[in-house]
């Protein structure tokens, strides 16, 4: 399969046809044999950081200041899809895995979505 990520077929071609069972066949496999259990985003970033060899001073510089990533990490502030987009981009993080709701410090259930703040975007 890697042969179509350097060069993506042509939409209805018997290539992307292929393309498309593969990708189909590789994700039931490893739904299957390897499930990722249901994690939120900022147990996602704290296994980022602890297992595929990201730091927190590289999310701080991602995001601008060390106090912002701390205050992420430590449940203070919500995530900006500007910064979801951004860290998704450098750390090959799906999108929709950082953008799903996650409570606050102090909260026990997801924040209401507010203008820029994502955290808790249903």
């Amino acid at each position: 399969m890697e042969a179509y990520f350097d060069r993506e077929p042509e939409v209805g071609s018997p290539e992307a046809e292929r393309f498309d069972v593969l990708a189909a066949l590789i994700e039931a496999y490893e739904t299957k044999h390897y499930p990722v259990p249901e994690s939120d985003p900022i147990d996602i970033l704290s296994f980022a950081i602890a297992e595929r060899g990201h730091s927190q001073a590289e999310l701080a510089e991602l995001l601008g200041s060390r106090s912002r990533a701390s205050e992420i990490l430590g449940r203070k502030r919500g995530m900006t899809l500007e910064q979801i987009r951004t860290i998704s981009n450098a750390w090959k993080i799906p999108i929709a895995a950082l953008a799903k709701p996650y409570p606050l410090s102090g909260e026990t259930a997801p924040r209401r979505k507010r203008k820029r703040d994502v955290s808790a975007a249903a």
